[in-house]
């Protein structure tokens, strides 16, 4: 073992999706090294526990999972389980921690951000419930990052990643271990893969795009071997380091190849998308995309026939960005429904204490409490689920859920890469306005509230100021805006809109035509294109 030493750095603050640079930044001498080190003093060190670790297969990550390891033994860890060529999906690492009684997980991906020596890289700590560290986790590993001034690292040979198997660097026991089997396993305790069997069997098709990304093998390994889809129904199923090219980032714009399918003459039944490390998902039908919102209220209204909750839910939770159509389902079946900030770990926290099963983001994450992570996967498999024991296709489902609960319009708007001066002076001067806002008419609209977003966590008390802005119209309709951290260069900007129609006409109209008079009153109050000099959003979903 040898005790390096290292300087403080000031730019590693970690954010609920953990640490997320530049591959080039990580891959520098000493950086890697510096915030690995900070993990482990900031939890009270690695002496003696067990730990998973494994990524999405992009670039540089095996490499990094050979410095990780050599460090983990040079601070005592007792073992290191980690998937097989350093691959492990997100879900998959929530699920290993929890089933192995881990302390921790170390995970390395950017999650939807490209991947390659000139895109994005990333490293992330989940706690032993297998979820993303708390703040206080993460902000004692940056204060640590601060201050150090060595690290440890043990002078040895690559470990031997290729295979599964156990073997030792030091004293610390490595064990490399199928990244698949497990997170398979679990999905057949969930879902009837019987009647799974008998979809394909009767000719079922469908598309899943895996994005060159982590999700390939995951979704052959069920779909394809034991669902028995066709041969080929995953697409781009080979995990690459730079993604093949590909922005594995699943929504209308970056799954365009799956979206011109899907709305083509020759579509299959179903289509589905899956992101870098394998926690975010894209629904499609015939003709037609399910919004994120959309998918999270319909597996709400439709749970109980999956046999994993026959039972029925303990409760839902949504994001505050994401649109109150899971509010309509709740409400009709009497379920408790949480309104939380973005970020997994207020899921995880109603999660631990028994008070929710279904949780979900608008950015295209969807998750329950099998695991403490969103699962781009296991959504695709609840839809699955849905279709075959409805007997219907996605449209009819979609038709059928707006007829019963209305339909809530929805759109994302991002503003990518914008320069941060520019876009924190804007949300400044809203919060300047809030309090003038009520009462004012944009067009034909009248904001009937608007304020800035707090949260206080019923489970442990904690409060979340600055978690957005909200401007309400009466009648229902809103727009929210938040900054995003999950990009690596400039500030990303996403504009929410949303209306109502609780029908039954006006149930099937174009969801921009729809929100029209919605992004229009939001450009005459903030002023985005106009300040920014954009002719319009970067991504719109």
């Amino acid at each position: 073992m040898s005790i390096e030493k290292t300087t403080p750095f000031d730019d590693q603050k970690p954010g609920t999706s953990g640490l997320r640079k530049k591959t080039a930044i990580f891959m520098q001498p000493r950086y890697l090294e510096n915030f690995v080190q900070a993990t482990f003093d900031a939890i009270g060190g690695a002496a003696g526990k067990t730990f998973v670790l494994g990524g999405d297969g992009r670039y540089f990550g095996a490499e990094a999972a050979q410095i990780i390891l050599k460090m983990a033994a040079a601070n005592g860890a007792a073992r290191v389980i980690v998937g097989q060529g350093a691959w492990l999906s997100t879900p998959a690492a929530s699920h290993l921690i929890r089933l192995r009684g881990a302390d921790g997980g170390i995970i390395l991906s950017a999650s939807h951000n490209p991947g390659g020596p000139d895109e994005d890289f990333g490293v992330k700590y989940n706690t032993a419930n297998g979820g993303p560290a708390p703040e206080s986790v993460t902000e004692a590993i940056f204060a640590r990052t601060t201050t150090i001034a060595t690290y440890r690292i043990l002078t040895a040979p690559d470990v031997n990643l290729s295979m599964p198997g156990e073997s030792h660097l030091g004293t610390m026991a490595v064990e490399v271990v199928d990244p698949v089997l497990a997170y398979a396993d679990l999905m057949e305790t969930i879902f009837d893969f019987k009647a799974l069997r008998g979809l394909f069997h009767a000719g079922f098709t469908m598309r899943m795009d895996s994005m060159c990304a982590i999700t390939g093998p995951y979704a052959t390994e069920i779909l394809e071997n034991r669902l028995g889809a066709a041969p080929g129904t995953v697409a781009h199923g080979q995990p690459l380091p730079d993604f093949g090219g590909m922005h594995p980032d699943p929504n209308p714009t970056w799954a365009h190849e799956l979206m011109a399918e899907m709305m083509g003459p020759e579509a299959p039944d179903f289509g589905a998308a899956s992101d870098g490390d394998g926690d975010r998902n894209m629904i499609l039908g015939q003709g037609i995309y399910v919004s994120p919102s959309d998918s999270l209220a319909v597996i709400a209204a439709n749970a109980h026939l999956v046999p994993g909750y026959a039972r029925g839910l303990k409760g839902v939770a949504r994001s505050m960005p994401t649109s109150a159509a899971v509010d309509r389902v709740a409400q009709a079946l009497g379920l408790d429904c949480h309104e939380t900030p973005t970020g997994w770990k207020f899921f995880g926290n109603l999660m631990d204490a028994g008070r929710v099963s279904l949780c979900g983001e608008e950015s295209f994450g969807t998750g329950s409490d099998h695991v403490r992570e969103k699962d781009g996967l296991w959504a695709v498999l609840m839809w699955l689920n849905i279709i075959a024991a409805r007997g219907q296709g996605v449209a009819e489902i979609m038709a059928d859920h707006w007829a019963r609960f209305g339909r809530n319009y929805y759109s994302r708007h991002d503003y990518e890469a914008l320069a941060v001066d520019t876009a924190t002076a804007m949300l400044k001067d809203l919060r300047d306005r809030l309090d003038r806002l009520p009462g004012t008419q944009v067009g034909a609209l009248r904001i009937a509230a608007a304020d800035e977003f707090a949260y206080i966590d019923p489970v442990d008390g904690a409060v979340s100021r600055n978690q957005g802005f909200r401007i309400l119209f009466e009648g229902g309709s809103r727009v929210v805006l938040r900054l995003s951290g999950t990009g690596t260069e400039g500030a990303t900007l996403r504009v929410y809109l949303e209306h109502f129609v609780a029908g039954p006409e006006g149930l099937d109209l174009d969801p921009q035509q729809a929100l029209s008079p919605i992004i229009t009153a939001c450009e005459e109050i903030v002023g985005i294109r106009a300040r920014s000099g954009r002719k319009g959003p970067d991504v719109v979903t």
